[in-house]
Parts: structure tokens; sequence; C-alpha cells
């Protein structure tokens, strides 16, 4: 069992104060604003804090009196929160915002390949034929969820589709690491680096697929992701700073430690639910909380990365304002950190006097974790 010692009161606090900084931030109906209201969904639903879902139903009845955005494929981010609330408070608005989502995915978004969906941040064929990670969580893992909930053979089936083309395009073979996108025209990587952000991607959206699907060894692709974020993950553990962060290239020291693709890799780390990853997460819980602000700002995150031309092109994107994708993924871990039972919890003291061999044994066995 993965291990944790934590202050959880630490925790809720410091998560309330993200919860309510994000909510400040006039975020818009698109995919930071997807992301950001992920994590206060999952802030949600770890703490039961009906505050939060008041403060998304409100954001949402405002935007819906002014009207909504045409759909894109990162823009359905959005639809993460819209499940919760309807979840929560079971209006059908919320559910029909959802599944035009759905419906948009299934009939018209830009696709290549074998069904491949293309990465779009507007209406417009901005990326003409690529893969991005970044699709795996605004769409595949949104596509997932909703498949799982209706138990919808057909919108799992396209979800798995996603995950399984995406580990073939853009996880590298030799390194374990996810490149940040792939090029189906050209066939290749582009620039070829291993972004951080994008790892997160990868790995936090990969890690969610056995908590949807409790038959998930039923599906063939699940195997493919089992094994990509086993060998990910195993990769990436060894690129972590001593800070108990990782970088915006994963595997360049001289770019800068990156708090966002920390948070969702250590997020990945806790629901992949791997013991040996114990240590790791313990010092990216340090790293992250180092890196937010009293007024529960996300530091260090850096802003929206296209696949950028070069190694100095990811070494300058700006990482001094605060994001929506940082405070979602922040929210995302620390909502799976108190998941995790905390190892300075005081242990329940034996009833009994007198013990037993085996239970001498027992707790001595305890007492070593």
């Amino acid at each position: 069992m993965l291990k944790l010692t934590y202050d959880k009161q630490q925790i809720l606090d410091v998560m309330d104060k993200v919860v309510r900084k994000t909510m400040t931030m006039d975020l818009v109906w698109d995919w930071p604003c997807g992301v950001a209201y992920y994590g206060v969904s999952q802030a949600y639903e770890a703490t039961g804090n009906t505050e939060y879902l008041d403060m998304l139903i409100n954001w949402t009845e405002e935007y819906l009196e002014m009207g909504l955005p045409d759909w894109n494929v990162n823009a359905c981010a959005m639809g993460h929160a819209m499940i919760t609330l309807y979840d929560a408070i079971g209006d059908q608005k919320y559910w029909n915002l959802v599944m035009s989502k759905v419906d948009y995915l299934r009939k018209e978004a830009l696709r290549f390949g074998d069904s491949v969906l293309q990465h779009t941040v507007s209406s417009n064929n901005d990326f003409p034929e690529q893969a991005w990670a970044d699709t795996l969580f605004m769409a595949a893992f949104f596509l997932l969820r909703v498949g799982a909930k209706l138990k919808d053979q057909d919108i799992i089936n396209d979800a798995l589709n996603q995950y399984y083309w995406h580990i073939h395009y853009l996880q590298d073979e030799r390194s374990s690491l996810w490149y940040h996108g792939y090029n189906n025209i050209n066939k290749d990587h582009m620039s070829g680096f291993y972004w951080g952000r994008a790892n997160a991607w990868a790995a936090y959206t990969m890690s969610q697929v056995k908590k949807q699907l409790n038959d998930w060894y039923l599906y063939p692709p699940c195997m493919d992701i089992e094994c990509s974020v086993r060998d990910q993950l195993a990769a990436i553990k060894l690129l972590q700073t001593e800070n108990g962060l990782w970088r915006t290239i994963l595997d360049d020291p001289d770019s800068y430690e990156e708090v966002s693709a920390s948070a969702g890799i250590a997020a990945a780390m806790i629901d992949n639910k791997n013991p040996l990853h114990s240590k790791y997460v313990q010092k990216a819980l340090k790293g992250i909380l180092d890196n937010i602000s009293d007024d529960g700002r996300v530091l260090n995150v850096s802003g929206g990365t296209a696949v950028m031309k070069d190694r100095e092109g990811y070494r300058k994107v700006p990482k001094g304002w605060i994001q929506g994708w940082g405070q979602g993924l922040a929210l995302a871990f620390l909502a799976a950190v108190l998941t995790v039972p905390s190892a300075n919890a005081k242990p329940v003291q034996p009833v009994a006097e007198e013990k037993t061999e085996a239970t001498e044994v027992t707790q001595t066995a305890e007492q070593q974790y």
C-alpha cells in the first residue's frame, strides 16, 4: 500500500485557499477553466464542502445566462465539472451540456488516421493531423467518464481508442517518456522534447482508467494503458529534482522546475497505487506545498505551451503567472493525497493487555512503516 505522512488539516487548509483563489480568476468557458474546475470538483468530492459546489453552480448559471461558445476539442474539458454538478444535484441541464460535448466529439470534431482526435483549441483546423498529449485530459478521459457512467460501449471504446493511439504516437519506446506532440503528415514528433506537462496529462489520465472501469481487464486497450503508465512512471521517478519536482523538459537539467507537471505526475503516482512510489510522492508533496502562496496561487506554472520549435522555446515559456491548469492539477493532487492513509495517524491501541506471539509480530511489522 502506498503510504504518506502529512497533516490532513494542513492539506484541507491549503486546498481551501487554492479553491477560493481559483474562483476569483474570471476564467472563461475553455480548457484552462475546464482543468481548473475539474480540480475544484475533485476538491468538493474529496471534502464534501458544499461551498465549492455552490461556487461552481453560481459560475455556471451566470455563464448560461450570457451564452456559451462553440465547442472545440480542448473546450470539452469543461465537461468534467458538469459531470460533478449533475451527480451532485441531478439537474438535467448539466447533463445536457455533458452530452452536447460528447456529441461534438463523436460527430463533429476533426479526426485523422484510425479515428484519432486532432488537437484543436478553436473552431479552426489549428494543427492538421496532430496528436497532442493534452487531448487525453480534455477529451479521452472525459469520454471515458461518460461512457462508464452510461455503460455505453461505443463511447468507452472510442475513449480507449484515443488512449491506444496517443500511446502509440507519443510514448518513446526506449525512454518510456512521452513526447509533446505527433505530426501525422510528417510522421514525426516535431521538435521532439519530453515536455513535463504532456507527461502529466498522459500519466494522470491513464491512472484514472481503472477507477472508471471496474472490468477494465476485459478491454484489450487497457492492457496497453496499464503497461504504458507503469513504464512511464518508472522512468519519470528517476528525473525528480531534489526539490521534489519535475522540470518543464523532463530530462533537461537546465530547464526550470514546473509545478503543474509535478502535481499531475505525483497525482498519477498516487492513483496508480504502486507502493514503491511512496517516497517520490512524499517528496513531491513538500515541493508542491512550497509552491503554493498564502493566498492560494500555485506558483511556477508554465504558460500555455505549443509544441515549441526548440529547447530554448520551452525554457523561456513564462512561469510567473497564475494559470487555471496549475490551480486544477494542484487541487487534483491534494485531493488524491487525502485518499492515502497518513502514516502519522495514531495507531489503534489493542483492547487486551496480553499479546499473543502472532499479535506481537504483526504490530512489529506495522511499526516499520
